[in-house]
């Protein structure tokens, strides 16, 4: 029997309903992160979700979408490092430092040599201070910067620090430019690629803007596990379920700790639980903490002197939830591999 789509009919009022995990979208151009936050929301039936930082209507790539209770666990992807491919269009600058802006400036373009390249490379790696792009959502005495800016208005920006860890360059070929330059930077959050392309065409002398943005990891998700808006609206509703990433993943890189029935239960209360010298681990500012009486991931905590100290907890409502989804999903049978794309491990309730 063929599988339909299961998408809500227009003016269709939908049921939301608890839904956690975390959707990796490879986000298209021409959405802002809201509006395809709002899209997948829609498709999930979800009654709860956020993004983890936001991407320009011009970039696409990894947006990490949180439904439910992985909402707690959200702070620890917006801090976190990122990379990004961006393709610089010299000899034009414009009012918004991309390629959707008004063309304000332009200049010749000098010879792009591999010497200049390099040196580039070494001027903008490491620690930089940048002035953020009035076209941003930085807030000036309550208001973002940019309905200064599309009022004509330019207001003092403090420089903010940023580390670029990595950076690639080389020249590539683009008919909208003279000449263009395609780099693929890592970096610390916070940091403006818009910024970072109109530094180097400054650098070089005529000026530049980005024609092109992806992100192509952040936190250690990556473009390849990310499914696109038209892949999830072509799915029945358990394979979009399918597709959702445990809460868990979100603090997957960090230690982790499993407590018997009684410890759980009291740990799920707010109550920090003693323990034997070592029997938490080492000092750590962050551990996933999970239970084992249903195996299941509890939430976060820090371990110091052999203290397990909560910090951001599942409620056990949201633990029934998660599993008695997982058991579901169990009873659909569902392979996994024909809802998500290559990439997408299975949701896991244990570690």
């Amino acid at each position: 029997m063929t599988q339909t789509s299961s998408i809500p009919s227009k003016g269709q009022k939908i049921q939301r309903r608890p839904v956690h995990g975390v959707l990796l979208l490879d986000k298209p151009l021409g959405l802002s992160s809201n509006q395809a936050l709002q899209k997948a929301k829609w498709l999930l039936r979800a009654d709860k979700a956020g993004h983890t930082g936001t991407l320009d209507p011009l970039a696409t790539g990894v947006l990490p979408l949180c439904f439910g209770a992985a909402t707690k666990f959200s702070q620890i992807q917006l801090d976190a490092d990122k990379t990004y491919e961006a393709v610089l269009l010299l000899g034009q600058k414009t009012t918004t430092a991309d390629a959707e802006g008004d063309v304000i400036e332009t200049r010749p373009v000098p010879e792009i040599t591999p010497a200049l390249l390099e040196a580039l490379t070494a001027r903008f790696t490491g620690s930089l201070a940048q002035i953020p792009p009035m076209y941003s959502a930085l807030k000036k005495d309550g208001k973002a910067l940019y309905e200064y800016a599309r009022k004509g208005e330019e207001v003092e920006r403090e420089a903010r620090h940023v580390t670029i860890f990595k950076l690639n360059m080389a020249l590539a070929q683009d008919s909208r430019a003279p000449a263009a330059i395609k780099i693929i930077v890592t970096c610390s959050k916070g940091t403006y690629i818009r910024t970072l392309g109109e530094d180097i065409g400054e650098a070089i002398g005529c000026g530049a803007h980005l024609g092109s943005l992806r992100r192509l990891e952040t936190g250690g998700y990556t473009a390849q596990q990310c499914v696109t808006l038209p892949a999830l609206e072509a799915m029945t509703e358990p394979e979009r379920e399918a597709c959702l990433l445990p809460a868990q993943s979100l603090v997957s890189a960090y230690p982790s700790v499993t407590l018997d029935a009684d410890n759980a239960g009291r740990f799920l209360s707010g109550l920090r639980r003693r323990g034997e010298p070592g029997q938490w681990g080492a000092d750590a500012p962050l551990v996933q903490v999970y239970g084992t009486e249903p195996p299941a991931f509890l939430g976060s905590a820090h371990v110091t002197a052999d203290e397990l100290i909560p910090q951001r907890l599942l409620s056990p409502i949201e633990v029934q939830d998660i599993l008695q989804a997982a058991r579901m999903r169990a009873e659909r049978s569902i392979p996994h591999s024909a809802a998500a794309p290559t990439g997408v491990a299975a949701p896991s309730f244990q570690h």
